[in-house]
């Protein structure tokens, strides 16, 4: 099935033509290209790994990433690489547990920034206007331009013709549930409209709210993560657009994502969401998933490797599409996250001992291992045709199927006043007028946009015949 969904070209991802153009990378001294084979970790010994010596004591690199999914086996690669390379190069691994970007901007601010960060589609823009990043176009040797030459894709992990990262895998979203918890509220299958998905979650609280259990959770305690990993999909495969942009149009509308909000406000009027959502995070609805206290969620295919890994449970639980407005699948769930994995940090002292990590990094068994361990579904040609299927409970549900895409880029654009996630929050705790939230959101962030634009920041290309579900044009 993945075989398959790579035969549609992942050339054609963005061909749209939206997205945030960035351009000022900031090469601050890439000067010398990587020795090692491409996909291995036979980077060359060299007198020196980023400016230190042997002999001056261990290249410590400082590696910084918002995944908690994968840290134990990043952590067991990283040990390797510690104790094998031939560099004398030492990583050190942080993983945030939330306000990554923020985090980052601070950490440059105050020059204390890491040597290699973990890139997304969500940041990658960002991190390239600002300055953050190292172009790694000059280390990549010939088998590495050859194996990854399909995925180098303008906007998305090359700007202004200077490559910041490469590909490893990509996240599918699907609603999770608790199969038991469905059964004994005497639910047979998992929701298909999202009056269902309210309906049902109503039945579970009812029916288990005397031991603790909910129907739905979502981790509020960061708004537009939590709506990002749920709202997204049931949008898609409705037919819009998951971050609240009109790909037709080329303009914000948020109408579409204020009905599925209504939904997600009776949720919560009903009783049916889990107690103390408002200051939840994901790890602790994680927690509670796994002890059997919530009836369903909605999420990334992170989720099987995190109930193998941090919280192993016996419970009876699968994945499956979200519903959506109507119940009719009129588009097709994006695939996010496809396109980066690491970068090096444009400020770095060690950029070579950096580029020498990421390339022990992106080697075939570490890619293959990583989609084989279920951490991310594999998007490079060639570790999709050598890697088997992840054999772990849960996965089957998160597998690329038929109603899976990949989408073109929404321009990131910073509105003034709140975001959409937090003023559609306040309105899910607190009610107020719909409508006027929801045109406030498109007015604000259509003049973000604009300036956006008139400022060279973003690019913008209105596609009057796009296609939901045909999103790659095919």
């Amino acid at each position: 099935m993945q075989k398959k969904w790579l035969g549609l070209s992942l050339s054609l991802m963005l061909a749209a033509g939206i997205a945030g153009c960035g351009g000022n990378g900031n090469n601050s001294g890439n000067s010398g290209a990587a020795n090692g084979e491409a996909g291995g970790s036979t980077a060359s010994p060299s007198a020196e790994a980023g400016g230190n010596t042997a002999k001056s004591g261990p290249v410590q690199l400082k590696y910084w990433t918002d995944d908690r999914h994968d840290q134990e086996y990043i952590k067991e690669l990283i040990n390797k690489f510690n104790e094998t390379n031939s560099d004398n190069i030492q990583v050190e691994l942080t993983v945030m547990s939330e306000n990554y970007t923020q985090s980052v901007d601070i950490a440059f601010s105050s020059n204390q920034a890491p040597d290699v960060l973990r890139l997304k589609s969500a940041n990658t823009s960002e991190f390239v206007k600002k300055g953050y990043l190292a172009p790694v176009d000059s280390y990549l040797t010939d088998d590495m331009k050859t194996k990854f030459s399909s995925l180098m894709l303008d906007n998305v992990n090359r700007f202004d013709g200077k490559l910041y990262s490469l590909p490893n895998t990509g996240l599918t979203m699907r609603l999770v549930y608790n199969k038991d918890i469905f059964a004994k509220a005497g639910i047979q299958n998992p929701p298909v409209s999202l009056q269902e998905m309210v309906d049902d979650a109503k039945k579970i609280t009812e029916a288990g709210k005397t031991e603790g259990i909910y129907g739905f959770a979502l981790n509020f305690k960061n708004p537009k993560q939590a709506f990002d990993r749920s709202i997204r999909e049931i949008l898609s495969l409705s037919g819009y657009q998951g971050l609240g942009f009109d790909l037709k149009t080329g303009q914000f509308d948020f109408a579409p994502y204020s009905q599925v909000i209504e939904y997600f406000k009776q949720m919560y009027k009903d009783g049916s969401v889990l107690p103390g959502a408002e200051t939840l995070d994901i790890d602790p609805l994680r927690a509670q998933f796994a002890a059997g206290k919530i009836g369903m969620y909605l999420s990334f295919s992170t989720e099987p490797g995190v109930y193998k890994d941090q919280f192993p449970t016996e419970i009876n639980w699968a994945g499956a599409l979200a519903p959506t407005l109507d119940g009719q699948i009129k588009g097709t769930s994006e695939i996010v996250s496809a396109g980066t994995w690491l970068g090096i940090s444009a400020k770095s002292a060690h950029q070579e001992a950096a580029w020498k990590f990421m390339q022990y990094m992106y080697g075939d068994e570490v890619l293959k291992t990583y989609h084989e361990k279920g951490f991310g579904i594999a998007v490079v040609p060639s570790i999709v045709e050598q890697a088997k299927n992840p054999d772990i409970k849960g996965m089957e549900g998160f597998l690329v199927g038929e109603h899976d895409s990949l989408w073109p880029a929404t321009p990131s654009v910073t509105p003034e006043g709140s975001t959409y996630a937090d003023a559609f929050f306040k309105y899910i705790l607190t009610g107020g007028d719909a409508k006027a939230i929801t045109e406030d959101l498109n007015t604000r962030y259509n003049a973000a946009l604009s300036k956006a634009v008139e400022k060279g920041e973003v690019k913008v290309t209105p596609d009057p015949a796009f296609d939901p579900a045909k999103p790659q044009g095919e």
